[in-house]
């Protein structure tokens, strides 16, 4: 679908419900952990083409268990294959919701600067002629006042 103007709310309690649904996706998988980059650096990676790999040395360590020493866990490592996949095809999941929520923040966000600029250029002209609206012109002024050499454009209508 093309992207058109969004014209969307969420309640408190829609957003509360959200919160509490993502808790509960946290609730389910009580092991998940948080790496730090040192952490994430070290990790032998195993990515898509990987994956097959891994399925592959599962079943050779089910069908060949007598080479393997004694202390090796065959079964831990079909656990893990088990949940690498089962986390992997989550992720595709929670990762196209976590681009539509930012791509839909983006849209939304620039909606409402476009609007937002319309309306700090129509407040600055109207300042010039209209007592109190100074004030108002020079605290929405403020976001530009950072941005050295680039006058604030805005959008006309919207």
């Amino acid at each position: 679908m093309a992207y058109q103007n969004i014209a969307a709310t969420l309640s408190p309690e829609d957003i509360q419900e959200i919160k509490a649904a993502l808790q509960t996706v946290q609730r389910k998988m009580p092991f998940l952990i948080t790496l730090s980059t040192e952490e994430r650096r070290k990790l032998v990676k195993m990515g898509d083409k990987s994956l097959a790999f891994v399925n592959n040395s599962v079943t050779a360590a089910q069908s060949n268990r007598e080479i393997l020493p004694a202390t090796f866990d065959v079964e831990e490592l079909i656990r893990d294959y088990q949940l690498a996949s089962a986390l992997t095809e989550l992720l595709i999941s929670v990762q196209q919701l976590a681009e539509q929520v930012d791509d839909t923040l983006m849209a939304v966000g620039s909606e409402a600067m476009t609007s937002s600029l319309t309306v700090y250029d129509y407040v600055k002209t109207a300042s010039k002629k209209t007592p109190g609206l100074k004030t108002v012109a020079e605290q929405l002024g403020e976001r530009f006042k950072a941005i050295k050499g680039r006058p604030a454009k805005a959008a006309s209508g919207s």
